[in-house]
């Protein structure tokens, strides 16, 4: 009888990423009428554009998710096309598209992978 070793980090990673997988085929629906209440604009990076991008962000949900993220331009293109197309995220015009991606970009860059978690739907 083989013998398995599970360390405790990967077995929370595996439930995260399950816990994540499980939302995504149940096409959960975005919050409906999130308050950021213990967010201001004030609290993340300063740059052009930063309340643009936090209250098109937190429209649905809070922005220390997405402050938790690290992506390059197309990625968060490609996330903001993501929450348009199954969340219902109202769209945005070129112009305010441009505003949230020129913050995003900049205050929250790509990040080189750490060897933990890696998210396999990201693109990288």
């Amino acid at each position: 009888m083989p013998v398995r070793i599970v360390i405790p980090a990967a077995r929370a990673a595996r439930r995260v990423f399950l816990g994540l997988v499980l939302a995504m085929l149940a096409g959960v629906a975005p919050a409906q009428n999130f308050t950021p209440r213990d967010e201001a604009p004030e609290d993340f990076p300063a740059g052009a554009n930063r309340d643009d991008a936090f209250y098109a962000c937190t429209a649905c949900h809070n922005f220390k998710l997405v402050a938790a993220q690290g992506m390059n331009r197309r990625q968060w293109n490609e996330s903001i096309d993501l929450m348009i197309g199954r969340h219902g995220m109202p769209a945005l015009d070129e112009q305010d598209r441009a505003k949230v991606l020129d913050y995003l970009e900049t205050a929250f860059p790509q990040r080189a992978p750490s060897g933990g978690f890696q998210n396999p739907f990201l693109k990288r």
